[in-house]
Formats: structure tokens, C-alpha cells, sequence
């Protein structure tokens, strides 16, 4: 039996930055998680991580991740990994850290 296809976003790290970025429908990278375009099918996703992967020139390490919806209606990280990820990194605080 096949397994049900879940949501997908793109997600990378910003070549120069580090941080983790989301690929938006403008096909342009946000810091914010809840900012990234969802795909609802493989093909959909197919589609956005070729989009996404042209970009070599902003972005490194780009993939997908699978999410669900909240609430709101915007996509939230189902693996822990994906959770640590929109907190910014965790060597120090700085970044997202220092500004909560």
C-alpha cells in the first residue's frame, strides 16, 4: 500500500548568512517558517525544489521538509529537527535567539 503523500516546504541555509531560510510562492527565501509555500502533492514539490535549487547563488543545502497545517492555516514542522531549525542556531544566543 502506498503511504499518503504529506505536505512539503523547501528549506535551505543562506549562503551568507548561515540561517535557515524558506522557499515563498514570490520564489524568493523567508526566515520566517509560516512564510513558505506548501505543496500539497510530489509533483507540486518536484516542482518547487527544482525552482528553489536554481538559486545555488543565495542558498546551500537545499531540501525538502514535510509540515503540517496549523491552526492558522500555515505550515508548521512536524520533525523535531525541522522545529530546532526555526529557532536559529544554538551554538549562542544570537539571532533569533537573542531578539525572544
Amino acid at each position: 500500500m502506498a503511504r499518503e503523500y504529506r505536505p512539503r516546504i523547501v528549506t535551505a541555509n543562506d549562503l551568507i548568512e548561515g540561517d535557515a531560510v524558506y522557499f515563498t510562492a514570490s520564489h524568493g527565501w523567508s526566515r520566517e517558517h509560516g512564510e513558505a509555500v506548501v505543496a500539497f502533492s510530489a509533483d507540486a514539490a518536484d516542482g518547487l525544489l527544482e525552482a528553489a535549487a536554481k538559486q545555488q547563488d543565495r542558498i546551500v543545502g537545499v531540501y525538502l521538509a514535510e509540515v503540517e497545517m496549523g491552526p492558522d492555516h500555515r505550515p508548521q514542522p512536524v520533525h523535531f529537527r525541522e522545529a530546532f531549525r526555526t529557532r536559529g542556531p544554538s551554538n549562542y544566543f544570537h539571532g533569533k535567539q537573542a531578539q525572544a
